[in-house]
C-alpha cells in the first residue's frame, strides 16, 4: 500500500527536513514571507514529490538513499529558468541526479517542482523492459531533453498523483490505483531519461568537484561561521576560482553566500535560545557580526522582524517549535 502526505510551510528549516530520502541544507535569498507545500507519494518501488516555494533560495542536496537514482524538472511549463547542479533547468529539460553526489538547487524567484526517485536496480529492470537496454547514470548531474509528448505526459501523471494525495487520499491507497499510477510513472520516467543530452561545457566536471569540496568544508564546520581564506585553502583553489564555481552554481559570489549562512546560522539560534538566557548582541556576535545596527538592517530585511522578535517568541509559538524539531522530523522522513 502506498503511503501519501501532504504538508504545508511557513519556515524553510522545517521544509527542508520533510525532503524524502536527502539531507537538505539550504538559505533563502531574499526577503518575504516564506510559503512551501511539499507533496510526498511512496509507490511500493517508486518515489515522488512535489514542491511550491514562495521565495527564492539555494539548497545543497545529499542523499541519504544513495542506491536511488532520481530525476528532476520544473512542473511548470512557464515557470522561469532554475538551476540544478549549475545546470539551466528549463521548460523541457529534465536532470537526471547522479546516485550518491551532493548538487545545488537554486531559483531566482518561487518555483515549483516534481522529483521521481527509483533504486538502480528497479532502474535498470525498467530499462531492459522499456527500452530494451539499461540506462547509463551520470558521474554527476546531467540534462537531458526529452521529446515534448514524453514530458508532457510525465508532468501529468504527477500531477495527478499529486492531486489524488491531496484531495482523494482513499483513492490511490487502493491496491490496483496505487499499482496502475506507479507503472505508468515508472514508464514515463525512464521514457524521459532516454532523450537526448544537452550539452555541457568541458568545465562543468572540475567545477562540480570544486563545490563538492566547498559543501563538504560547510559539513564539517555547519555550526560555525566561515571566510573567505579559510574555504579557499580547504578547497584547495583560488578566490577567482571558487567565485566562478560559486556564480554557476549558487547564482551569488561565495562573500555573499557566507554572509547568508551566517544569518541563517543567527536566525537558528535566535529561535533554539532561551531570552532570559541570552542576547541578541551575545547571539550575533558569536557568528561574527559587530556591526549591530547593520545586522539588524540585514536580518529584518531577510526575515521580516528583529532579531529581537525571533528570540522573545515564546515556547509554544509553532515557528519556534518547528526549527527544534527539524532534525527529529528528518530522520523519520529518511
Amino acid at each position: 500500500m502506498p503511503s501519501s502526505a501532504v504538508r504545508a510551510f511557513d519556515d524553510p528549516d522545517g521544509f527542508h527536513a520533510a525532503f524524502r530520502g536527502s539531507d537538505v541544507k539550504g538559505v533563502v535569498t531574499s526577503s518575504g514571507n516564506f510559503h512551501a507545500e511539499l507533496t510526498r507519494v511512496d509507490f511500493a518501488r517508486l518515489w515522488m514529490q512535489r514542491g511550491e516555494e514562495s521565495l527564492p533560495r539555494v539548497l545543497n542536496i545529499t542523499s541519504t538513499k544513495p542506491e536511488r537514482a532520481s530525476i528532476i524538472f520544473s512542473t511548470s511549463e512557464l515557470q522561469p529558468e532554475w538551476q540544478v547542479g549549475g545546470l539551466a533547468v528549463q521548460g523541457d529539460v529534465i536532470v537526471v541526479k547522479a546516485p550518491a553526489v551532493p548538487f545545488h538547487i537554486r531559483s531566482a524567484g518561487a518555483c515549483q517542482w516534481g522529483s521521481v526517485s527509483l533504486a538502480q536496480q528497479d532502474l535498470a529492470a525498467a530499462g531492459r523492459g522499456i527500452l530494451g537496454h539499461e540506462l547509463t547514470l551520470p558521474a554527476f548531474a546531467a540534462r537531458l531533453r526529452p521529446t515534448g509528448p514524453l514530458l508532457l505526459r510525465l508532468r501529468k501523471l504527477h500531477q495527478a498523483a499529486g492531486h489524488l494525495a491531496k484531495d482523494t487520499p482513499d483513492i490511490l491507497a487502493k491496491h490496483e490505483v496505487a499499482r496502475a499510477m506507479e507503472r505508468a510513472l515508472l514508464e514515463a520516467m525512464v521514457s524521459c531519461m532516454a532523450g537526448d543530452p544537452a550539452d555541457v561545457r568541458n568545465a562543468y566536471h572540475h567545477h562540480a568537484m570544486v563545490m563538492r569540496r566547498f559543501e563538504q568544508v560547510l559539513e564539517a564546520n555547519s555550526e560555525e561561521p566561515l571566510y573567505m581564506d579559510d574555504l579557499c585553502k580547504a578547497t584547495g583553489v583560488s578566490y577567482r576560482t571558487l567565485h566562478a564555481c560559486c556564480r554557476e552554481h549558487l547564482g551569488m559570489s561565495p562573500k555573499r553566500y557566507l554572509l547568508l549562512r551566517r544569518m541563517h546560522l543567527a536566525y537558528r539560534a535566535l529561535r533554539r535560545c532561551e531570552p532570559e538566557k541570552t542576547s541578541v548582541t551575545e547571539i550575533a556576535t558569536d557568528y561574527g557580526f559587530w556591526e549591530l545596527g547593520r545586522f539588524s538592517v540585514v536580518y529584518r530585511s531577510l526575515y521580516g522582524e528583529s532579531p529581537s522578535t525571533t528570540l522573545r517568541r515564546p515556547p509554544d509559538d509553532p515557528r519556534r517549535l518547528e526549527i527544534a524539531g527539524a532534525n527529529v522530523k528528518l530522520a523519520e522522513s529518511a
